[in-house]
């Protein structure tokens, strides 16, 4: 039996059905999803599959025939250039290990909410990841507060340079 994944905008077919994070740490290459615990409690092996925020440690690829995967290597240029600099600029990393699955979340959180409250965002990262009990949360929540103000940014410049 045989699935096919797009993903990053790559169709794969995977002959194999191994967890998803095996599958694309081993057989793609893709790094910045980490195996932090291989339980699905920690969240850096987070990836977005079909717009949702997915734990790839603890799913089989089997699973998700037919959809598509994002990791941060396929986020656009610009998309990686705001979180760099919004992460940074917020003093939000530590020693990085868990950074590219707070990246993700943070994207299908901004993606569906483009302008979180700061109530909003430990709610959102306590459902949907542990990431947020880290020690330095209130400096990701700041990180993910100016990825969403220069995400609206740029969107608005877009806009307004469609409209000539």
């Amino acid at each position: 039996m045989s699935w096919t994944l797009t993903v990053n905008n790559q169709t794969h077919t995977v002959n194999e059905d191994k967890r998803l994070i095996d599958f694309l740490r081993d057989d793609l290459l893709l790094m910045s999803v980490k195996d932090g615990c291989s339980e699905g409690a920690c969240g850096t092996c987070s990836v977005i599959v079909d717009g949702k925020l997915v734990k790839a440690c603890i799913q089989k690829v089997s699973r998700f025939d037919g959809c598509s995967v994002t990791t941060v290597e396929g986020l656009s240029q610009r998309e990686k250039e705001v979180y760099v600099y919004a992460f940074g600029e917020a003093g939000a990393v530590q020693c990085g290990y868990c950074t590219p699955g707070m990246v993700i979340a943070a994207k299908v959180l901004l993606d569906k909410n483009p302008d979180p409250t700061r109530e909003e965002m430990p709610k959102y990262f306590s459902t949907k990841t542990r990431i947020r009990h880290a020690k330095k949360f209130k400096g990701r929540s700041s990180g993910i507060s100016v990825a969403a103000r220069d995400t609206r940014k740029f969107s608005r410049r877009l806009s307004s340079q469609r409209n000539y």
